[in-house]
């Protein structure tokens, strides 16, 4: 029982330490997959739907 209570608090410090550097940072998340610069021309974002990256914050 005391091992699935450390796991658990292990887990929960974790994300609260990610939760606190992504508000302290306050940048948007990014994603990994290159986003609108690894779109084939003319193809849609499938987050998004926007086909122009001109139209997105970067």
């Amino acid at each position: 029982m005391n091992e699935l209570f450390l796991g658990f608090l292990i887990i929960t410090i974790s994300f609260i330490g990610l939760a606190l550097g992504l508000i302290i940072r306050s940048k948007p998340i990014k994603g990994s997959c290159g986003g609108m610069a690894n779109l084939e021309d003319g193809g849609e974002c499938q987050i998004c739907g926007r086909s122009d990256p001109a139209n997105c914050n970067n």
